[in-house]
């Protein structure tokens, strides 16, 4: 029998070191990657958290809000359609009772005649302010539940210079004006405010001192239930 040589022996033997060496390499790439994925889901955590109050907060909020409105608003009744939406929980409009609801507002034409200023006045007073005419769709509405032999402000007013502006500072839009025809003319550059009224033919925008006594429009936001 042939005796075996100890270089073979050697040669043969991995060398113990080195296998040490690459479980610690092993065990550092586990240990990075699983500290990876630990920070990856606690920052997902934060992110679905944050959400989370985030909408939580909105939803309390609004709902503040909502309930500060009807607190301020003093009326008994509302009236309230169902609406159908898959991405809204809120599924009542309401609007107070004897108010006109169209879109997303609702309108309150007054019978008892006042200034400008008198009449924005008792709009805030019920959490509302003139009304703000933006298309043709909303003046054809309003004008179909108004009196033709009535004037009605709304909350368009020239603090100076011809610059128009709403109460609600909404932008003043050229394109979507309904003045009558000649209109606005500033007679006695005294004409500030705008009614809108019936003189003739059609409905329109008219300029008038801001002092003449007229009815008015006053417009909110519909209550979302």
């Amino acid at each position: 029998m042939n005796k075996l040589d100890s270089s073979d022996m050697d040669a043969d033997s991995p060398p113990a070191p080195e296998k040490k060496t690459m479980n610690h390499e092993s065990f550092h790439r586990f240990s990075k990657l699983l500290l990876t994925s630990i920070i990856i889901f606690l920052l997902l955590l934060k992110i679905l958290l944050s959400v989370a109050m985030i909408t939580l907060f909105k939803n309390h909020s609004q709902l503040l809000d909502e309930n500060a409105i009807i607190k301020e608003l003093n009326y008994t009744d509302l009236e309230c359609t169902k609406q159908h939406s898959f991405f809204n929980d809120k599924v009542w409009s309401c609007c107070p009772k004897d108010w006109k609801p169209f879109s997303s507002h609702c309108y309150f034409p007054t019978i008892d005649t006042a200034s400008w200023r008198e009449s924005e006045e008792k709009c805030s007073s019920m959490g509302a302010h003139l009304m703000v005419i933006h298309s043709q769709e909303e003046q054809d509405f309003i004008t179909k539940i108004l009196d033709p032999k009535a004037a009605y402000y709304i909350g368009l007013l020239d603090p100076g210079h011809r610059q128009w502006r709403w109460v609600d500072q909404t932008p003043y839009n050229e394109s979507a004006t309904f003045w009558h025809p000649s209109e606005p003319n500033n007679d006695k550059n005294n004409e500030k405010c705008v009614v809108v009224n019936h003189p003739s033919s059609s409905w329109g925008w008219n300029d008038i001192p801001c002092s003449s006594k007229e009815n008015s429009v006053c417009q909110m936001k519909k209550i979302y239930l």
